[in-house]
């Protein structure tokens, strides 16, 4: 069985698709967009090995979530795994937003794409920010329904930034920020 190779996983986000959402990070991006916002995920190395029903079992435990997002890395370096886990939840009611660097019609038939509710697609460009649409980076990138499980109607959710301190201090965020929100956020901590 192939083993998932996973940077990060939330168990419960209102940043990362419509509703309650699990996020799975992958680690590993073969498309490395200039202006990431997320580059430590690029490399291979670091990431978090897991069998792809011990993370189907992780996600069918959390209570109140109706879907999960897969982000990056880049999830479909890892389509065939994760098509595995992507069919299994669905199975299960779950509904599934995969984010790619790639173009829709770049991708090759895959379970993943099968399994996949709601596709964003497309690299992040950093000089096309995309303020108005929900999860997105840049102007460039597409949303695909694939099912008829979310429509336009999605797009009156805001963009969130999630802020989690963990007891030892350390500081995670999720969802989508500007660099100005960013360095704001920093500059209110120096203080």
């Amino acid at each position: 069985m192939e083993l998932l190779n996973l940077h990060r996983i939330v168990d419960v986000t209102a940043a990362e698709g419509p509703g309650l959402r699990c996020a799975v990070w992958t680690q590993g991006c073969s498309v490395r967009c200039p202006g990431c916002f997320n580059p430590q995920t690029w490399t291979t190395r670091g990431g978090t090995a897991m069998a792809w029903p011990d993370l189907v079992s992780r996600v069918l435990a959390i209570e109140g979530i109706e879907g999960v997002t897969l982000l990056g890395g880049e999830p479909f370096d890892q389509a065939a795994p994760l098509g595995e886990f992507a069919a299994a939840v669905r199975a299960e009611g779950l509904s599934v937003m995969t984010f790619t660097g790639f173009r829709r019609e770049e991708l090759p038939p895959s379970k993943l794409l099968e399994s996949t509710d709601l596709l964003v697609d497309g690299p992040f460009l950093v000089d096309q920010p995309e303020p108005s649409r929900p999860w997105v980076g840049s102007a460039n990138q597409r949303f695909h329904f694939l099912t008829d499980r979310y429509d336009e109607s999605i797009f009156t959710t805001p963009n969130r930034l999630e802020l989690r301190i963990a007891p030892d201090g350390a500081i995670e965020l999720n969802g989508f920020a500007t660099t100005e929100v960013l360095e704001a956020l920093l500059e209110g901590e120096r203080r």
